[in-house]
């Protein structure tokens, strides 16, 4: 295969690097894996109407974000375990960000430390939060913000886990479980089975650490068995609590959009979890078209972005930004570091013609007058 060209390229090649078990763990979804699908054919189903003869010689990919221009319309999104695919992966990828300018929100079930990404990008830094029990959440708030991450972003759709039957197949956990199936899988892949070896084989960083020794926590992370008597009224005291700004992950209906934007957050991320969750629903760039932010919130959007016209499109639907997911880890898996800068000058090639054929110069003009 030649030098990648896409985002699709680089999926490729994680597939030829990764141990099967690993790669599933990326691609796969809940079930049968039908939402996973359903997002990218979204796109598909979202056409573009281009206008004629519009002054397009130059483009600008930047739009307003809250207090700030982001250079991108994108932020890396909080994806859990990274490390099994790349030691050091939390910290590549939050240098990545860091370089092209645009938001990190670093996973709870991160395998590096809030405090190790903290020394390791002077980037725009935010903290995901999983909520297994309340005095565990409070702890990594307070890490987080004595690190000096300034956006909180909580999760809010995993109650329970997903089923991911991959994962049950495949035996997939950490810390790893060396069955024949995941022993024979590394074999055929000495890189990677190397590097780990190397670097030492992935934990949970915010769990591990100096900070917190919790084996029970863990336990429950790897399960994602969060605290289901989570409600609106503890986000209403988180609210009260984080002193800076707080988005919520995980909404799909406009309803609880517009109560959180009544509970004082700041933002919400329409998100099926990359449709790892529950299987039957609608693609999030599907449910945005629904959901307006108030004066000076947000609205940001994630699942199944692979080209920089799919950002296009969910930025036409409303959409201040588009989370990355799964495509970073792509990059990360074929060619480290470099991968995820790769990966992210792809999509903002791709946005940029995309700007220019369809006759709009400046990504902040986008909207529904750009859709067919």
């Amino acid at each position: 295969m030649g030098r990648p060209v896409s985002v699709e390229d680089y999926r490729r090649i994680a597939a030829r690097r990764l141990p099967r078990a690993v790669f599933d763990y990326v691609e796969g979804g809940a079930g049968d894996e039908r939402g996973v699908a359903r997002n990218r054919a979204a796109f598909e189903r979202i056409l573009l109407s281009p206008h004629a003869l519009a002054e397009v010689s130059r483009r600008d990919l930047s739009v307003p974000f809250f207090d700030r221009r982001l250079p991108l319309p994108l932020v890396i999104g909080p994806t859990g375990l990274s490390g099994s695919v790349r030691p050091g992966a939390d910290l590549m990828l939050a240098r990545a960000a860091a370089r092209a300018g645009v938001p990190f929100v670093l996973s709870t079930a991160s395998t590096s430390s809030i405090e190790e990404v903290a020394r390791a990008s002077d980037g725009e830094k935010w903290f995901q939060l999983y909520v297994l029990n309340r005095e565990l959440a409070d702890s990594l708030t307070r890490r987080a913000l004595d690190a000096g991450f300034r956006t909180l972003v909580l999760t809010v759709d995993v109650a329970v886990s997903g089923r991911r039957e991959r994962d049950v197949r495949n035996g997939f956990g950490i810390p790893f479980r060396m069955t024949p199936r995941f022993f024979a899988g590394c074999a055929v892949r000495p890189a990677w089975s190397l590097a780990q070896v190397r670097h030492g084989l992935p934990q949970f960083g915010n769990l591990v650490s100096a900070e917190a020794k919790d084996a029970s926590s863990q336990a429950l992370l790897m399960l994602r068995q969060m605290d289901a008597s989570f409600s609106w009224d503890d986000l209403a005291a988180l609210r009260e609590r984080w002193p800076h700004r707080l988005l919520v992950k995980g909404i799909m209906r406009a309803e609880d959009a517009a109560r959180c934007f009544a509970c004082g957050a700041d933002g919400v991320v329409i998100s099926n979890h990359g449709g790892r969750q529950v299987d039957d629903t609608p693609a999030p760039v599907d449910v945005l078209a629904s959901v307006r932010a108030p004066e000076g919130k947000a609205v940001l959007v994630d699942g199944g972005f692979r080209r920089g016209a799919d950002v296009v499109k969910a930025l036409a639907r409303g959409a201040n930004a588009v989370l990355l997911g799964r495509a970073p880890l792509y990059g990360l898996a074929a060619r480290g570091e470099a991968g995820v800068d790769e990966v992210i000058r792809i999509l903002e090639a791709e946005m940029d013609n995309t700007l220019a054929l369809i006759g709009c110069p400046r990504a902040e003009n986008l909207s529904g007058e750009f859709l067919a």
